[in-house]
């Protein structure tokens, strides 16, 4: 695949376009990834009582739902969300992975996993006591995730 980028100071507004011989994988795996970084805010409002908070995506260590409750958790506050989860797995970076139907982790916060063969396996997370399980039937694709960070792909 070729990148190639033309710069014209004429154009009132941007626009990518992308060509190719065929709708594959990749070219719609680039399509949601444009899309994502174009609609995609940093941050998203939170609530604890009736204060709303504004805070980077990059402290929240995971989203989980209790009692039909979004909640997103710090290293040491949780705030709640009007988001539901798939909403959230729309909206947030490519960092956030779902790991069980009722939660969201920000995989670049992971400290460790504790693997249990036969059940779900454990996630901590650095300077805090928070931990969360990721599903068995998950537990792939977050290996293959962290797997491709840690080669930085």
């Amino acid at each position: 695949m070729k990148i190639r980028i033309e710069v014209d100071d004429k154009i009132a507004e941007e626009e990518v376009i992308v060509r190719c011989q065929q709708l594959n994988s990749e070219v719609i795996r680039l399509q949601k990834l444009l899309e994502q970084s174009m609609t995609n805010t940093n941050q998203f409002v939170f609530f604890k009582g009736e204060t709303e908070y504004y805070l980077p995506n990059q402290e929240i260590l995971f989203f989980e739902t209790d009692g039909g409750v979004i909640h997103a958790h710090t290293v040491d506050d949780v705030f709640e969300t009007k988001y539901k989860l798939y909403e959230l797995e729309e909206l947030l970076p490519r960092a956030f992975l779902r790991i069980s139907k009722s939660a969201i982790v920000n995989t670049d916060k992971i400290y460790s996993i504790h693997r249990n063969l036969t059940s779900s396996s454990l996630i901590a997370f650095q300077h805090t006591h928070k931990q969360i399980y990721v599903s068995r039937s998950y537990y792939k694709l977050l290996k293959d995730k962290l797997e491709e960070k840690r080669l930085g792909r």
